[in-house]
This record gives structure tokens, sequence and C-alpha cells, in this order.
């Protein structure tokens, strides 16, 4: 409990033990891994300077959460949504494949799984979790009022009860249960979401031999073995250009037309939304060895590839996921 003989630093202390967690939350509500952190640091700064008001009689993390939540509501406030390529346009053809960037803050942005996920020793509550930041739901949540995000989250993922989350939006338990009902036909109503709910956690046999044939036939641009991994169905994304693909033909298309520069390109596995993915880097002609193109994030079902989208803003994403900008090494100058 935080009272007003509290020293600056007991009271530090106690405030960033629930950054992760106040990370996550204000994620989901938000869509951005950078207005999140945004949204916590003015969340614990209004900690900061109203703690001596904190009359403890609710816990520390529930006073948190009711300034967090406030929080991320003012800033929705605009009525933004933030999106998935697919979730603004029709899939490009081929032939007509153009790449038009879109301003950052349309885009659902990834996050690094340390940012958000806190450590926890249930294997079932740390799954949860996980599903929970993954992209398609991710993008589902983002077609939620906010009010209702909220109720969504606090209820489904964070697991609290219906008079709690009452208590923290100063509102009624029917109205909790009314607004929780019409999320979840919402989320319904969109369909397939869940696409990406296969992967395991942690992958299984099938799905590490998946990735590693993946990152055979990546970093061999060896179009054929890529194709036997996409499902019929597999779509790709390159935020800010808000061109998408579908199907094995067009994606391995585009990679040796438009996207024939990433041969050679090496991977790095990063943690990422709860997914498998990794730090691209291409070839760099300039200076020698490899240079930053895009942090990668896959989708798996069914023992395919159902999804992998780019995310090619190196500069704000790279140093987020804790990766460098250039790797060294010689590029593979073979046919």
């Amino acid at each position: 409990m935080v009272d007003g003989t509290a020293t600056a630093e007991d009271l530090d202390v106690l405030l960033e033990r629930h950054r992760v967690e106040l990370t996550g939350y204000c994620y989901r509500m938000l869509g951005s891994s950078f207005e999140a952190e945004d949204a916590v640091q003015d969340t614990l700064v209004r900690a900061w300077r109203s703690h001596a008001k904190f009359e403890g009689r609710s816990s520390l993390r529930s006073w948190l959460y009711r300034i967090a939540t406030n929080v991320c509501l003012d800033m929705l406030s605009a009525g933004n949504k933030r999106a998935r390529p697919m979730d603004l346009t029709e899939s490009t053809p081929l032939a007509r494949a153009a790449l038009a960037p879109r301003p950052d803050h349309t885009w659902l942005e990834p996050v690094p799984d340390t940012r958000v996920l806190p450590a926890v020793t249930d294997p079932e509550e740390a799954a949860v979790a996980k599903e929970s930041v993954r992209l398609a739901f991710m993008a589902a949540l983002q077609q939620l009022p906010p009010k209702q995000r909220a109720v969504l989250i606090l209820r489904e993922v964070l697991a609290w009860k219906a008079s709690e989350v009452a208590e923290l939006l100063d509102t009624s338990v029917p109205s909790v249960n009314s607004a929780l009902q019409r999320a979840r036909a919402t989320l319904a109503e969109r369909g397939g979401e869940g696409a990406d709910a296969a992967v395991s956690d942690p992958l299984d046999p099938e799905q590490q031999k998946l990735l590693e044939r993946y990152v055979a036939a990546f970093e061999g641009y060896d179009m054929e073995a890529l194709t036997a991994l996409l499902h019929e169905d597999a779509v790709m994304t390159m935020p800010p250009f808000d061109l998408w693909l579908r199907g094995p033909s067009d994606i391995t298309g585009f990679m040796t037309t438009l996207g024939s520069a990433c041969e050679g390109s090496r991977l790095v596995p990063v943690a990422v939304n709860g997914l498998p993915g990794f730090a691209q880097y291409k070839p760099d002609p300039d200076t020698g060895g490899f240079t930053a193109w895009s942090v990668q994030v896959l989708e798996i079902s069914d023992g395919r590839l159902t999804g992998f989208h780019f995310f090619l803003d190196t500069k704000r994403w790279f140093p987020l996921f804790d990766v460098p900008l250039h790797l060294e090494g010689e590029a593979d100058q073979s046919e």
C-alpha cells in the first residue's frame, strides 16, 4: 500500500513493479507500442503526483489501472482505430502491386513480448496473455468502442470480476455485463480472427521444424521451398504500405520482383506479439554486411504459415526490440 509516509524511493519501486502489466493493458487498448509506453509513463506520473491522496480503499494495482484506463480513454477520444492493411483495403493482385505508404498512426504496431507480458508461473495464464497480444486479436480489439474494449480486456484477459470492473469504470455491474456481451458479439461477427491461435506456447516440435524450414527457405530465397510452407490463403503485409497480398503465387511473385532486394537476407529471432518473429537484415551493397530491413511476425495454422507481416520502419522497431541496425558479415554472392 502507498501512504503519505512512503519515501520517494519506496514509491518508485512500488510503481515500477506494475510497469510491464500496465504496458500490456495500454497496448491492448491503444494498438501502439509507443503510445502504450507514453500512456504508462503518464499513468505513473499521475500516480506519483497524487499518491498522498490515495486512500487505500482499493489496491494500488486497481488504482493504477483506473488511472491507466482514464489515460487511454482520453487518448482514444479522437476516434482513431489502428488497423492492419487487410482491415482497410482489398488484397491487390501482383500485377497491380504498388507501394503506397500511410501515416504511422494508421497501423497496428508490433511489440516485444518482454514489454507487455509479465513473467508468470501458471502456463495457462501465460498462454492467455500471449494470445491476447497476437495481431489478429489485437486487430479485432481495435474495432470495439473504447469502453467495451476496456471491459473485454479487464474481464476476459485479466480475469477481473464484474464488480471490480464496474468500480473501476464508475458504472454498474449490469452495464459491465452488457458491454461485455456486445463486445463478444462484435468479435464473433468478425469471424476467423483466431486464425493464428494454433501457435502453441511454447512451439511444439512440428512448429519449430516449420520455422527452421522457413528460415532456410527465406535466407536461401528458395521460392519453391517457401511455397511449400504457405497456406493457400496466406497473407503478406508490409506497413507502412497499405499493399497486402494473398496466396503463395502472388507472395512469391512479389518477392522475386518488387521485393527482390531481400534476396540474401539474414534472420535473427525475436519474440513479438506472442508469435514467432525475426529481425530481417538485407545485404548492404554500400557498406558490406547486412542492414536492418524489417521486423517479421509470423502466423501459423495447421502446419502452414498463414501470414507473415513485415514492419518496415526499422529506425523505430529495431531499437525497441533491442537488436542492432547493422550486422557484420559477407552477403552470399552465389547464384
